[in-house]
């Protein structure tokens, strides 16, 4: 399987930069197909996207910007919103412009196609891959896994402790790691997050009785109020007046029961912050999952996920 990263990856490799130095290296960089990445820094009337080779100007037209654009079941949004921003391309030819300047003709969209048959096409469900988160909706993160080729990541997929919005976890242009999910009949794919942040024991196992902790606000409930430890780890506080989801807190553990798979708390304060996403600890660094056991083997209930059989369970919190 010959392996496609998300654009932004190739853009700062000493390889990819030395390409673009030199008439004399583009040219072999056509001869040889060879695969380039670049800043793209215009999107003009017409839909061709200009890009900066360094030495030369290279030109993306319209219908060589991404797969779907000339049979129309992929939006121009799909070229425009790739001015300032790295690009994947080979270049296809070369002409002269108006000024009697040469400049590279370049496909953005055979790089696609490579990706989808050479890699794409070999993903199952269980496969562990990198990605960059490109843009967030209520419903779900839409994420490039190869050469600017997005699939999706529903919020329920993200972690195991419940968030109002995507936001809360990811920032666009984020690399990740993901799990492949699904494969519809058509090819496209779905990813899931949560299986690599750890399951309930090692996410507890950070924390003892008796410490006093950060956590947030995630859900406020008539019975008690749900508080966030680590993305896939949250514990039940009792209800105080005026906390309200969101909000940081400072929260005293009371206690871990594990065959539960709870963890009691109580919350000493609860306050308005802004502090940036904490650094995601991967518990996986293997290239493939076939089956994820979140609960305790003490617990009577049953979290997993079996890609191998799409047994997709369901979040516990």
């Amino acid at each position: 399987m010959k392996k496609y990263f998300p654009e932004n990856y190739l853009i700062a490799t000493q390889e990819n930069k030395n390409i673009l130095l030199s008439k004399a290296s583009l040219k072999e960089a056509y001869y040889s197909g060879k695969i380039l990445e670049a800043r793209a820094t215009v999107c003009d009337k017409d839909h061709n996207l200009h890009v900066d080779l360094g030495v030369m100007k290279g030109i993306i037209p319209r219908d060589e910007g991404a797969i779907g654009i000339s049979d129309g079941s992929v939006r121009d949004i799909a070229i425009i919103s790739r001015v300032n921003k790295p690009v994947v391309c080979r270049i296809i030819d070369f002409k002269t412009d108006e000024n009697g300047e040469v400049y590279a003709v370049l496909s953005r969209k055979s790089v696609q196609e490579d990706c989808m048959r050479d890699y794409i096409s070999t993903l199952t469900p269980g496969c562990v891959i990198d990605a960059v988160v490109t843009h967030m909706e209520s419903f779900g993160v839409f994420a490039d896994i190869g050469a600017g080729i997005s699939a999706l990541m529903p919020i329920d997929s993200i972690s195991v402790s419940r968030i109002p919005h995507p936001s809360a976890r990811f920032t666009p242009g984020q690399k990740i790691k993901a799990v492949v999910k699904g494969v519809d009949a058509e090819g496209r794919i779905t990813l899931s997050y949560k299986e690599l942040l750890g399951t309930w024991e090692e996410n507890a196992a950070l924390f003892k009785a008796g410490e006093t902790v950060p956590g947030i606000v995630r859900s406020v409930e008539r019975y008690g109020i749900f508080v966030e430890l680590k993305p896939n780890l949250a514990g039940l506080a009792e209800y105080v007046p005026g906390v309200v989801p969101g909000q940081h807190a400072s929260v005293y553990i009371k206690n871990l029961i594990p065959e539960r798979m709870k963890i009691k708390l109580i919350i000493v304060d609860s306050f308005d912050a802004e502090y940036p996403n904490e650094t995601v600890t991967y518990y996986n660094d293997g290239d493939f999952i076939d089956k994820w056991v979140y609960s305790p083997e003490s617990c009577s209930k049953k979290i997993e996920t079996v890609f191998s059989s799409y047994e997709l369970t369901q979040d516990v919190i």
